[in-house]
């Protein structure tokens, strides 16, 4: 054989050979890259949470603020109280000099007892009068002027009367009384001034028990709150903590009682009012505390947990598994938060299959090998406080 054409079909062979092994090769690789990615999932289905709750700033504002002033004019006399003490309703704070007014009683006085005498004098002619006509003494019209006499007689004694209480009422008014229980703010007048009848500020009396809390609401917020209620799924009684600003636990419990009639122009919230007790003072008008408002158990509601949740530009997703056992992503929305899990207002129904683990290299669309696990298995739990997602 030549020695050209013998080398010919060694070339012609070795280049089969390799073809052979590098198409080998390729093929290995594909099948091994179209492998079930290994994956741990769990079903979803529904289940009761524990209390949901809001937090929000809030702002302490008392329930009554009441700016004390006299009924009458004078000059401050006497003065028995001092700025930041605490005062019970009907206790004397001020007196007004009172001589002006002693006279006005002194004259309404002498006036009413002069209008008695007229008509004490009238009633006795109207008595002389009608034994006169019982004699055709006098004519039945003397008697019908007397008695007109002694009407307006009545009507002036009336009058007069009501100008003594009238009087006595402004020299009464001369002490000037707490309305109610409270504090008094540091405002208070000094012995000397002169006060205009519903005009000058003696002092201000804050009520300190109850109290309010004041705190602003979304309009998402009360969207979603307010869909949550008439949905039924929740329960829909309502209390309010507060934690103050030391980070102490206030230790009475309120109630809302008040809320706007619109959202705020500009800020789009909501101004809502809570009631708490206070006896012992320690809320102040003008603190600052943190309010939780819990709502209740949610039923029926959607969790998945923590860990099955993804972020990507902004978003957050799952990993289903769909009915060709592969993976596909949703797109979810977390309300509140449940110690390792996430209550979920769209995205996941009941009866879906959620990736749990092995999320780290998977991609949409991928195929797996699944491996149904239990919240117990995995170590997951609901006992700590909820917290709305922002």
């Amino acid at each position: 054989m030549p020695v050209c054409r013998w080398k010919g079909k060694f070339f012609a062979l070795a280049a089969l050979l390799a073809a052979l092994l590098v198409g080998g090769c390729g093929g290995e690789k594909e099948e091994a890259a179209e492998a079930p990615v290994p994956v741990k999932v769990m079903r979803i289905a529904k289940q009761s949470t524990p209390n949901l709750f809001h937090e929000f700033p809030g702002n302490v504002e008392s329930v009554a603020d009441v700016v004390v002033q006299s009924k009458v004019s004078g000059r401050v006399v006497e003065k028995y109280i001092s700025g930041g003490e605490w005062v019970k309703a009907g206790q004397p704070l001020y007196r007004l000099e009172s001589k002006q007014y002693e006279s006005d009683v002194m004259a309404a006085q002498a006036n009413l007892e002069n209008a008695q005498v007229l008509l004490q004098n009238a009633r006795i002619d109207l008595m002389r009068n009608e034994e006169l006509l019982k004699d055709n003494a006098i004519s039945e019209q003397q008697v019908t002027t007397q008695k007109t006499r002694v009407k307006s007689c009545e009507e002036e004694v009336a009058a007069k009367e009501a100008l003594l209480q009238y009087a006595q009422q402004n020299l009464d008014d001369t002490i000037v009384y707490a309305p109610m229980d409270g504090k008094l703010a540091l405002d208070d007048v000094s012995v000397g001034t002169y006060t205009v009848a519903g005009q000058t500020h003696l002092v201000t009396i804050t009520a300190p028990d109850p109290i309010y809390v004041t705190f602003a609401v979304t309009g998402q917020e009360y969207l979603w709150i307010a869909s949550y209620v008439m949905s039924g799924a929740g329960n829909v009684e309502q209390k309010v903590t507060l934690t103050l600003a030391n980070g102490e636990q206030y230790p009475h419990v309120g109630h809302i009682v008040q809320s706007d009639r619109a959202l705020a122009e500009g800020t789009g919230t909501l101004t809502v009012k809570a009631i708490f007790p206070n006896p012992d003072g320690v809320l102040l008008p003008g603190m600052f505390t943190n309010v939780k408002v819990t709502g209740g158990s949610a039923q029926n509601a959607i969790l998945v947990p923590k860990a099955a949740v993804q972020e990507l530009l902004g978003k957050q997703f799952v990993l289903l598994v769909d009915e060709n056992h592969k993976s596909t992503s949703h797109v979810i929305k977390p309300v509140f938060e449940f110690g390792d899990y996430y209550l979920l207002d769209k995205g996941v129904s009941d009866g879906d299959i959620v990736i749990v683990d092995g999320l780290a290299s998977l991609q949409n669309g991928k195929e797996l090998d699944t491996t149904l696990v239990t919240p117990e298995e995995m170590g997951y739990s609901m006992t700590t406080d909820s917290k709305k997602q922002q």
